[in-house]
């Protein structure tokens, strides 16, 4: 009897141990096969430093070349009536017949328009979105910047039902016929074209027509359908951070798969239209054809012979002890990662290879679950920093799986790019795009250089701009939970990127906060972070204005001298601003060489942002209205609330954390 029990107890659980085989071999197989029959429905992501080695990759046609001297492109002959397009060689799938949804995307270029003789100029260039085999304009038109003839743009139904496009455009040259600004003939501007020239959606473009480069990053939000550029101009000799959005549901304007890319022409006056860089990337959560089914139900058919054979003959060869190493976790974090079509999986060879098998030469950062490795990957020709998650971690597992689940569907210029990911056995590790000048605190406090002002301030800048996106941009509302300068990168123009998003939350727009478990660093937590576990947008804001001061003072937020006392850099410049002498708290470093009103109006947002109480904070978009100058300063209370007592309470509770 008791030998027939332990019979059936084994032979249960040895069928238990193969049904759960077969449903892991079934699905790792699956997707597989599915995914070899229908790739080309996966979400977009292209990275152009140079167009040197582009391909087959991009359709040239009309007028462009390439200067073999620097990559780049010219778009145009500078030449009267000449007219240039490049498009990738792929089509967007831009929304779905199916589901109703449509996709998110974000494409980054550099270009430059130069004018000799500086004196005419035209017309300028477009990146626009069409149906495929839009065509070229005849007879030649610059006015239209190579979108329409003459004739096509007088008829209102072959641009809607026969080719509609949605454009972005650059414009250098004035049409009285329908551009904006009637009067103001060297009003250049940018607009966002809806099948056609004539838009109200335009704003000044401040050009210089010289060999500068300019500098674009636009973005489309499924959810909100809203369509944003941000674009460099340059006034009074100064670079200026520029933007335009509008609402558009481009599944209304566009039909479902769209070529895209960039037209440029020149008319009677004519100017050098030349492209430096482009990168593109989009998501895709929703399925692409209706044939998927049917690709599926043919893989499955011819496979399923396979498929049983070939799981017997493993099952038999390699024993269900390989079942019982399977990690739970990771099991799981592959049916959620695959959902995510932006990012690629690795395999650990491919990153071991990258980076000379983690050899510490290699290694450029220590981050709180393991060290941070520079590699290059050789498909991509790509330089790459990988984030290797120290073994046994459990708050490591975790961090993994919100930052590859969560920062793989954001897409912002301020956001350090999730390239892929890689799981196998007890290695987790994330592949970031690279960021040339490392992290913030490397040069505020590590002493790696000197920024100067306008890098700052285009730096607090950059943050607030990556905030609002998190905060009220994207589909959800995100909580990053551990903004400070280590976690701002910089990239090759000095650019912030936020990036470590191993702790954020994700929280309805509607919801005030969300409690969790105490989560952050030391010195940049929110008070009702650090005692009751209340995270919000609030308290994300209470992060950013701490280290805005941190960028304008130099110094931490908190720091220990040689007679063991603290110093709280928050009380320290609320001190400076009730006495009138704020601008003393200015990094001496800097050696008075700043714009007064800039560095003012960052310390006063910093202590804006880090009141005590949460409910006299500004909102993110508040504070980048007073760092642009749209809103006069604003008069803070001589004190905060007894912030002295509160930081000695939190820095005497806080030291029974470790971070």
């Amino acid at each position: 009897m008791v030998a027939s029990h332990h019979l059936y107890y084994y032979s249960k659980k040895t069928f238990l141990l193969a049904s759960s085989f077969l449903k892991t071999f079934f699905f790792t197989f699956l997707f597989a096969a599915v995914t070899s029959h229908y790739s080309h429905a996966a979400a977009l992501a292209f990275n152009y430093q140079t167009f040197s080695n582009i391909g087959n990759t991009l359709n040239l046609t009309g007028d462009v070349s390439l200067d073999n001297n620097n990559g780049a492109l010219n778009l145009t002959d500078y030449d009267k009536n000449s007219l240039g397009r490049v498009t990738y060689y792929k089509l967007l799938h831009l929304w779905d017949n199916k589901t109703g949804k449509a996709t998110e995307f974000t494409t980054h270029f550099t270009f430059s328009i130069n004018t000799p003789n500086k004196t005419h100029h035209g017309d300028g260039i477009t990146f626009y979105l069409a149906q495929q085999n839009f065509p070229l304009t005849a007879p030649r038109f610059g006015g239209s910047i190579g979108l329409l003839s003459p004739k096509q743009y007088k008829n209102s139904s072959y641009i809607t039902d026969e080719h509609p496009f949605v454009a972005v455009e650059f414009d250098t040259n004035y049409n009285q016929e329908w551009d904006p600004c009637s009067g103001l003939e060297d009003h250049d501007h940018v607009g966002i074209d809806i099948n056609g020239m004539a838009t109200s959606l335009t704003k000044e473009w401040y050009t210089t027509k010289d060999e500068r480069v300019y500098d674009v990053n636009i973005t489309y939000h499924a959810t909100s359908n809203n369509l944003t550029v941000f674009f460099t101009g340059y006034k009074d000799n100064i670079t200026n951070k520029q933007q335009l959005s509008a609402v558009v549901d481009l599944r209304q304007k566009l039909p479902e798969w769209v070529e895209f890319g960039f037209t440029s022409s020149t008319g009677w006056y004519y100017e050098y239209h030349t492209l430096f860089s482009w990168s593109f990337n989009s998501t895709l959560d929703f399925e692409a054809h209706k044939e998927r089914k049917t690709a599926m139900t043919k893989g499955l058919t011819i496979s399923a012979g396979v498929l049983l054979t070939s799981v017997l003959g493993i099952a038999c060869l390699m024993g269900w002890k390989l079942v019982m190493r399977r990690n739970n976790v990771e099991l799981a974090m592959d049916r959620d990662f695959e959902r995510n079509t932006g990012p690629r999986r690795f395999s650990y060879q491919e990153l071991s290879r990258a980076t000379s098998n983690f050899a510490k030469g290699q290694k450029i950062g220590e981050g709180g679950f393991g060290g941070v490795y520079r590699g290059f990957l050789r498909d991509l020709d790509i330089h790459v920093a990988i984030k290797k998650i120290s073994q046994g971690s459990r708050q490591g597992v975790r961090e993994y799986a919100s930052e590859v689940k969560i920062i793989s569907k954001l897409r912002h210029k301020n956001l350090v790019q999730l390239i892929g990911w890689c799981h196998e056995q007890n290695d987790l590790l994330l592949v970031y795009e690279f960021m040339e000048n490392g992290s913030l605190d490397s040069y505020i406090f590590k002493g790696k250089g000197l920024l100067p002002w306008e890098v700052r301030y285009n730096v607090v800048r950059g943050l607030a701009s990556a905030l609002l996106y998190l905060h009220e941009e994207w589909e959800q509302c995100v909580l990053h939970r551990d903004i400070k300068p280590n976690n701002i990168m910089l990239d090759s123009n000095f650019n912030a990127r936020l990036g470590d998003f191993g702790l954020a939350r994700l929280m309805d727009h509607e919801a005030s906060s969300k409690t969790t478990t105490l989560a952050g660093t030391f010195g940049y937590l929110a008070p009702e972070a650090a005692t009751r576990g209340k995270t919000s947008k609030e308290s994300d804001v209470y992060s950013f204005g701490i280290v805005a001061l941190e960028i304008a003072c130099g110094r931490r937020v908190i720091e220990r001298n040689l007679r063991e006392d603290q110093f709280f850099l928050v009380d320290w410049v609320w001190e400076l601003y009730s006495t009138g002498d704020i601008l003393k708290a200015a990094d001496p470093r800097l050696e008075g060489a700043f714009d007064e009103q800039e560095m003012e109006r960052v310390m006063i947002v910093g202590l804006w942002c880090a009141h005590m109480d949460y409910l006299e904070r500004p909102s993110i978009r508040q504070a980048i209205q007073m760092l642009c100058f749209e809103v006069p300063v604003p008069t803070l209370p001589s004190q905060p609330n007894a912030t002295f007592n509160f930081n000695q309470h939190v820095l005497h509770t806080l030291q029974q954390y470790s971070f």
